[in-house]
């Protein structure tokens, strides 16, 4: 038989067990026989002045006939007390409220076995008896305890070279609970030198023997007096806010910085040196996260079956996680990209074994495959994540974004309307209010096109409008990053650029609440706090990465790129904004369109787009009014291609399905 490295050391491990349970408890029972007679004959030596010769021979014959009971009721008290079951490495606070109930009850027998036997002691023996026999039994519990911090200290004094002199931030129970670990393992290489807390009141006194020394306003004067190499932000209760306040001191000193991940880690009693984490970029957008009502989204998810088109995708994928979570009668996910399908596939099937689910590969662009799949599965409820997102690319293939994001949206609006779906809910983004570049337009007028299928069919349509989501793919943290690992430079397009971010849970979260409200076409619009410089999250991400922006790390400007906004709006002039149940989600009234003379427009764009068309920005405003482009650089742009190509025959336009214009009776 041949054995694993792992093997050994699984091996080992159970070899410390074995010691532990087995050959400690023996131990402790020789132990505290022998202190059940320490403490008998001190017992009587104090009591007779130290003077050994001056104790009377009886009480001594006393002592030596009940030797052997003595010692039982001992161990049998200590058994039931549990004092040998305790491993002494973590002995405590516990422990020593174990060891005083044992020796109180052991006092108490052998004063009674005393009685019983009519063996005659001194009325201050027992007293004395208690104390020596407790100080005894705490000594032998808590001498390994003490062994090891001194072990610890020896080591830590030694190899002081090599200590991470360390700054805590909060002084309440996650700091006390951390300290105390820190200092009581024999492997952590981190040395608490001073903590900080805004309570006045703390100021001066001692945490497990780290002084409080001052305020969070004062970190970066703290920092450079006690030479901290590491911050730790050990305040897991404190709002988001606040920890944003805190992490952005931190980080103006150069030092790592980590931080406890939440509350309830204390609350279940799990906060410890292994749930530290690096503080994320998302501890630093300054806001709570959203709350969404859990119960309602799990009502109108459960027993349903659910669609998402894009599944595969970060907000697409999310959004699968999360409608596993609320137990769908189905789940079916349809994308076009095999391997992300692939990926969320093999995870929902490892993580949700009962889970009914179905991949499929497929274009939303494709309209006879989209309502073959809607004819088969019958879905009540779609959610509509399938998108080409980034916008300098779309800026580039324009027509492509038309294609794929508003004729995809209208083939799967119509396949859901024809198979009576009872929700259809469209992720949209802000770049579609006053949009300046392609992208923005399109999923305005997917927006447009929900609230035109709301006003005619069965269906409940509505859409969701949120900001940038920090992790997706295409957004600007994961290219930061890259640039950063590569040694920079980290590229801004301009240094008052600024965006709404939010995380992709968030904005999961928001999609899958805005389904349950879904009524009428509704635009639904996230509260998303302040918006953030991107410059900003650049300079911070940088030092959460252990470097100094502009010193270590360059920051470049490259300039806007085509159809950039130097800021996003989340809402139009005419929408209106209304509140709905939860305070931080608001919800835009639909505008009045003429729906024929739209639907006639999306027909001419629709060839447009397919026969390739140059001019495809102007078709865009005619139906956008709010689209805002250089129309003379295009115009010019074009004039120069056109120049370039041999002349060829443009294909026959080719027109848009309109089964569902003709039953709505809007077709012209």
């Amino acid at each position: 038989m041949q054995f694993t490295c792992r093997d050994v050391d699984e091996m080992k491990k159970t070899n410390k067990i074995n010691y532990e349970l087995l050959i400690q408890p023996f131990f402790l029972v020789i132990v505290d026989c022998l202190s059940a007679l320490g403490a008998s004959a001190l017992a009587l030596w104090v009591r007779y002045n130290f003077v050994f010769s001056a104790i009377d021979h009886a009480y001594l014959e006393n002592i030596l006939v009940n030797a052997i009971p003595n010692c039982l009721t001992v161990i049998l008290i200590y058994c039931l007390m549990k004092l040998y079951r305790s491993m002494l490495r973590y002995a405590g606070l516990y422990e020593m409220q174990q060891i005083v109930f044992a020796v109180v009850l052991a006092t108490i027998a052998q004063f009674f076995e005393y009685k019983l036997l009519k063996n005659v002691m001194p009325r201050s023996y027992w007293f004395l008896y208690l104390f020596f026999l407790g100080i005894m039994t705490g000594f032998t519990r808590f001498s390994y305890r003490l062994f090891r911090r001194l072990q610890v200290a020896v080591k830590g004094m030694k190899n002081s070279e090599n200590v991470v002199r360390t700054m805590v931030v909060g002084a309440g129970s996650a700091a006390d609970i951390l300290v105390h670990e820190i200092k009581s393992s024999e492997k952590l290489n981190i040395l608490p030198v001073c903590i900080i807390d805004d309570n006045p009141k703390l100021l001066g006194k001692n945490l497990r023997g780290v002084r409080i020394v001052g305020s969070s306003s004062e970190i970066p004067y703290y920092v450079k007096k006690y030479d901290v190499k590491e911050i730790i932000v050990a305040m897991p209760s404190a709002s988001k806010k606040r920890i944003s306040e805190i992490t952005n001191i931190c980080n103006t000193t150069g030092c790592y910085v980590r931080t406890l991940p939440g509350v309830y880690q204390l609350v279940n009693q799990e906060v410890s040196v292994s749930k530290l984490r690096p503080v994320d970029i998302e501890d630093l957008l300054g806001r709570e996260p959203v709350k969404v009502d859990l119960d309602r989204i799990k009502g109108f998810l459960r027993n349903q079956v659910v669609l998402v088109t894009g599944g595969g995708g970060s907000i697409g994928s999310e959004l699968c996680r999360q409608i596993a979570l609320a137990q769908p009668k189905k789940l079916v996910i349809v994308d076009i990209y095999e391997n992300n399908a692939y990926d969320i596939q093999q995870e929902l099937l490892r993580n949700y074994p009962g889970l009914d689910l179905t991949v499929l590969i497929a274009s939303v662009r494709d309209a006879f495959r989209i309502e073959c799949i809607f004819e088969e599965y019958r879905p009540n409820i779609v959610f509509h994540a399938a998108a080409h997102k980034h916008v300098p690319l779309m800026e580039d293939s324009p027509n492509e974004a038309i294609k794929n994001n508003v004729f995809g949206t209208l083939n799967v609006a119509m396949a859901a309307d024809k198979t009576d779906v009872q929700r259809f809910v469209l992720i949209s983004t802000d770049k579609a209010v006053n949009p300046t570049n392609v992208m923005g337009a399109s999923k305005r007028m997917c927006e447009m096109i929900v609230q035109a299928f709301s006003r005619r069919s069965k269906t409940k349509f509505a859409a969701v409008r949120f900001g940038n989501v920090l992790g997706s793919n295409g957004s600007v943290i994961p290219l930061f990053k890259n640039q950063i690992r590569s040694g920079g430079p980290v590229t801004v397009t301009h240094p008052d650029i600024n965006r709404y971010f939010m995380t992709i849970p968030e904005a999961v979260s928001l999609v899958l609440e805005a389904g349950a409200y879904a009524g009428n076409g509704e635009i639904y619009v996230l509260d998303m706090g302040e918006p953030v410089k991107i410059v900003t999250l650049a300079e911070n991400l940088i030092r959460l990465s252990g470097y100094i922006p502009n010193e270590d790390i360059m920051i470049e400007y490259t300039g806007l790129r085509p159809g950039e906004k130097l800021y996003e709006e989340r809402l139009m002039d005419e929408e209106g904004l209304a509140k709905t149940e939860n305070d931080l989600i608001s919800v835009a009234k639909p505008i009045d369109m003429d729906d024929a003379l739209f639907f006639e427009k999306l027909e001419k764009i629709y060839g447009d787009a397919y026969s390739e068309g140059e001019n495809i920005r102007s078709c865009i405003s005619e139906i956008v009014p709010t689209y805002r482009y250089n129309a003379e650089k295009t115009e010019e742009a074009n004039v120069e291609e056109e120049a370039g190509k041999e002349e060829t025959k443009q294909p026959e336009p080719i027109r848009v399905h309109s089964e569902f214009l003709t039953r709505a009776g809007v077709a012209t």
